[in-house]
């Protein structure tokens, strides 16, 4: 079986957020959604499990809680797009879906174009495009 990435994220509303997301273009996997979560097709390698605040607190066993609207962030989603276009067009649907643009799209390096925006229950999605003529081959430091 191939490794997936299966975020889980805490939300307040999940028929806004499930809406949020099928907005952007991905699919709702039926078979593994209820009244309590929504799991968000990305790719075949990517799903988003949209978790009810308090059916997400339950996988919290030790009595930690999610930080649902907090100022605080602990992780930025990052994901891959075909062209800087897509980058554009993911953060002008998140900002019509109910999201918020949180960093405007700009080349932060040569050939790394990105901009990021929180979804309605503030968690950070970046979409970013790499030029594919420049290498990304990894090269390790010697010290």
């Amino acid at each position: 079986m191939a490794r997936m990435i299966l975020p889980n994220l805490p939300v307040a509303d999940l028929q806004k957020s499930t809406e949020f997301y099928l907005g952007l273009g991905f699919v709702k996997n039926r078979q593994f959604s209820n009244d309590e979560c929504t799991a968000v097709v990305i790719s075949d390698n990517i799903s988003v499990m949209l978790l009810q605040q308090d059916f997400f607190q339950g996988f919290l066993p030790k009595g930690d809680s999610p930080h649902l609207g907090s100022a605080g962030k602990e992780i930025i989603n990052a994901l891959t797009c075909d062209s800087r276009e897509e980058v554009d067009t993911f953060l002008a649907n998140c900002a019509k879906g109910g999201g918020a643009l949180y960093q405007p799209a700009t080349e932060q390096m040569p050939g790394m174009y990105s901009g990021s925006a929180a979804d309605p229950d503030g968690h950070i999605w970046e979409f970013f495009w790499l030029d594919p003529s420049i290498p990304t081959t990894v090269v390790e430091e010697t010290s």
